[in-house]
């Protein structure tokens, strides 16, 4: 743990928590309508919180990659190893257990159930109402692959561009290829409805890796730029927390509906939030410190983080609804459900951390691996 950074654990553990937090929501009454609002917004900014932090941690790695002298398609196979054995054991896992929870509580499978294997259920059209929470996931994976193979295509252009440029050149690329096709959802799209924006937009792969990498951009300024984003870290953390609470309050609290403003939501919101949350991390990550019984609290949220997501819906709340149906619960037992539902995801996640995802990340760090992809 003594190569973890506090700040970028606390994004995390605040990331997670929100997520697990708006899931709650179901058990909630329909009549506390701004609660359940703000319950859907916590959800939402959770996972772009994650998109953000994972393309700052990403990018730091590589940019360091390319730049090197011996970049090649082997350094970005390594790569793709590595991210696949930290990413892809637990997707997998939970994938088979989502299939067995389906089978055992009667809930049809969807026909195309085997494009999860390969993370294209959400590629470019709304995905089943089938371990809903894998969207991300697939956003991800494919930002891992589309990033790494442009830059090792850069090998075969002769230009006097250096590598430093071209990385910029490349990340700046792919944020303006990922706004172009927002515009063109937003052209295309005629019924305008949160919803429809939650399914078709916000989810889907091709509108959404640019979230990805606005955390990239950090990343970059954060190694070419080092002593500049040292010295902005409270100013820029300042700026970035106004935007992102300005921002969202004027969406929401001024009412800016969807099927007024189209344009707002479809091509500004999400990226606004995320720009905010990239001005936040030059004091994120350089937050090293912490009293003694937060560190070990929010590493812990941390490092179990991605079990944690994996687990707390489609596993842990299913099941929880299928054998403790929240039908006019009191508001004593509403307390109780939550408990034991926020108990009950850390626990079995913990479990899930502790023996397998653990196990596989320190094969993934072993010899064994390195001597056979590089």
């Amino acid at each position: 743990m003594q190569h973890r950074v506090f700040g970028l654990d606390l994004v995390r553990a605040v990331a997670i928590i929100m997520v697990v937090f708006s899931h709650t929501a179901w058990i909630i009454p329909k009549n506390k309508e701004l609660l359940l609002d703000i319950m859907s917004v916590f959800g939402v900014l959770g996972v772009e919180i994650f998109f953000v932090l994972s393309g700052f941690l990403i990018g730091r790695i590589i940019y360091k990659i390319y730049i090197s002298d011996d970049f090649n398609f082997l350094s970005v196979f390594y790569f793709w190893i590595r991210r696949w054995f930290r990413t892809l054991p637990n997707y997998y896992l939970v994938l088979l257990i989502n299939i067995g929870i389906a089978i055992y509580i009667g809930i049809t499978l969807p026909d195309s159930l085997w494009k999860y294997v390969f993370f294209i259920q959400n590629f470019s059209s709304e995905m089943p109402g089938f371990f809903m929470e894998s969207w991300s996931l697939s956003i991800e994976e494919f930002a891992y692959i589309l990033g790494p193979i442009l830059l090792f295509f850069t090998l075969f252009i002769k230009t006097k561009i250096s590598k430093p440029n071209m990385f910029f050149i490349i990340t700046l690329l792919i944020l303006l290829l990922f706004i172009i096709t927002k515009i063109i959802y937003n052209l295309n799209e005629v019924e305008q409805s949160l919803i429809g924006w939650n399914s078709n937009l916000k989810s889907i792969v091709i509108f959404r890796i640019d979230a990805v990498y606005y955390g990239v951009l950090a990343a970059y300024i954060s190694i070419v730029k080092a002593k500049f984003w040292k010295q902005i870290k409270y100013s820029s953390f300042g700026f970035g927390v106004l935007l992102f609470l300005g921002w969202n309050t004027l969406v929401f609290i001024k009412g800016i509906q969807i099927e007024v403003y189209p344009f707002i939501w479809n091509i500004l919101y999400l990226p606004m939030n995320s720009i905010a949350m990239l001005l936040m991390f030059p004091l994120l990550s350089q937050m090293n410190t912490a009293p003694r019984y937060i560190l070990k609290l929010i590493t812990f949220i941390s490092v179990t983080s991605y079990a944690i997501y994996l687990m707390h819906c489609s596993v842990i709340l299913q099941l929880l609804q299928y054998f403790i149906p929240a039908n006019s619960l009191s508001e004593f037992d509403i307390i109780v459900y939550v408990i034991v539902y926020f108990s009950s995801t850390i626990l079995v996640s913990y479990v899930l951390y502790r023996f397998f995802e653990n196990p596989m990340t320190k094969l993934r760090d072993s010899n064994f691996i390195k001597n056979r992809f590089t």
